[in-house]
């Protein structure tokens, strides 16, 4: 990352930790150049130790790692927000977080995140990863999903069970999101709508 400003708090700079998946601030630490760069080239999070003065990566002793999603700057380029997936408790006190606050996840909060996470699919497209594959077979095949998903659904919701409705209702919304970022469009563009449309 370029135009950091590290100068403010002495060569370092506070990082704040966000679950990717449940958007919940997680802890805080600092880091350092050397530290940064650590974190970036293994994805874990990594930070400097003021009170040992050194580098140390989150989980090396408990195991409870931070693999890195995203990492982000603030306007004046001085604090740093890294979206990370936590392997375990963050906390060394065995606390889901350093606040004592427990780290779940509303429905809301994970579409964004899957939101984000088939973006990424569809920039890095790796292989042998069934949305690449989506992605590569075009967008007919993609609608053409969605509309069997579609249909599934109406069947199990007329003629099924209630878990197989869910599990089909999960199957539709999540090829709908693969179809909608495949036309540079977004689930949020959706909630937009619903949200235009509503009127007390």
């Amino acid at each position: 990352m370029d135009n950091l400003d590290f100068g403010k708090c002495g060569g370092l700079l506070p990082a704040i930790i966000q679950n990717a998946e449940t958007r919940n601030v997680l802890m805080l630490g600092y880091m350092s150049p050397e530290s940064l760069k650590k974190t970036e080239e293994t994805g874990l999070v990594t930070f400097y130790s003021r009170s040992r003065n050194c580098l140390w990566t989150k989980g090396e002793t408990s195991g409870n790692f931070l693999k890195v999603v995203s990492i982000h700057a603030d306007c004046d380029h001085d604090t740093l927000l890294i979206k990370a997936i936590p392997t375990g408790p963050v906390c060394h006190t065995g606390a889901e977080t350093c606040f004592d606050l427990p780290d779940k996840a509303s429905g809301v909060e994970f579409l964004a995140y899957l939101q984000d996470f088939i973006t990424r699919r569809h920039e890095e497209m790796p292989e042998g990863s069934y949305t690449t594959k989506l992605f590569q077979k075009g967008v007919n095949r993609m609608a053409q999903k969605v509309g069997e998903e579609a249909v599934e659904t109406v069947i199990e919701a007329t003629n099924g069970t209630d878990d197989r409705l869910v599990y089909e209702g999960a199957d539709l919304l999540y090829h709908l999101i693969v179809l909608l970022t495949s036309k540079g469009l977004k689930i949020q563009d959706l909630v937009s709508e619903l949200i235009s449309r509503h009127k007390e």
